[in-house]
């Protein structure tokens, strides 16, 4: 009994440990990769624009503020009438690739799942039993039915992203009806890290809600 405690405590401190060097590592390499190719851009510049010749001494990560300068500067040009109708243009000959298109849209779909904010698009967390009665799934509140949804049933029906694990971006869409709802007092980015993590990462503790029939509040989507 007294050796398995002690396995126990010696595996739950290595996990602890591996749980933190892991990530800290892939991070500063990740970063380091990313500060010696970008500075390769400045390859690319002619020596009379280059700013690197201007310099007495080289400066590591001009590359990575000319690059992010750049997507400003063309994020600008795309958020106004012109640029957007220029990019929906070429938008439309990507599609038409057979081999560019999936890549393109694979990768444009993870960019916008990536910067997209949880918290912007999601109200609340709920819990909601799927797929059978008795069986408990995380689900994100967006908003209020509304419009024909609304009118062909008799109950409040909400509006819940119900994610897949460990990938929360995908999943399904249900209507389900706000007394059917369980509300958690969690936050989206807690939610996030338990979906993510199967489980594993668990979010901090909570004061319970004191009955299941209160609800938060959910403003409806504004009618176009």
């Amino acid at each position: 009994m007294l050796l398995k405690r002690i396995k126990d405590r010696i595996r739950g401190y290595f996990i602890a440990g591996l749980l933190t060097v892991v990530p800290l590592s892939i991070t500063v390499y990740v970063i380091t990769l990313l500060l010696k190719n970008a500075d390769r851009v400045l390859n690319l510049i002619p020596d009379r624009f280059n700013p690197k010749a201007y310099l007495p001494f080289p400066l590591p990560g001009l590359g990575v503020i000319l690059v992010v300068a750049a997507i400003f500067v063309i994020g600008v040009l795309v958020k106004n009438y012109v640029g957007g109708k220029i990019v929906d243009f070429g938008e439309r000959i990507v599609y038409q690739i057979p081999l560019v298109r999936p890549i393109y849209t694979s990768v444009k779909q993870l960019l916008v799942a990536i910067f997209s904010s949880p918290a912007g698009s999601f109200k609340r967390v709920v819990l909601v039993e799927y797929p059978r009665r008795g069986i408990h799934a995380l689900g994100f509140v967006t908003g209020v039915a509304f419009g024909e949804v609304q009118e062909m049933t008799t109950e409040k029906v909400l509006n819940v992203f119900l994610p897949t694990t460990p990938n929360p971006t995908s999943g399904f869409y249900l209507l389900v009806p706000e007394k059917d709802t369980i509300p958690l007092q969690m936050n989206v980015e807690d939610a996030f890290k338990l979906l993510i993590s199967g489980g594993l990462v668990g979010p901090g503790k909570y004061e319970p809600a004191e009955r299941r029939d209160i609800v938060q509040p959910v403003e409806p989507y504004p009618r176009i």
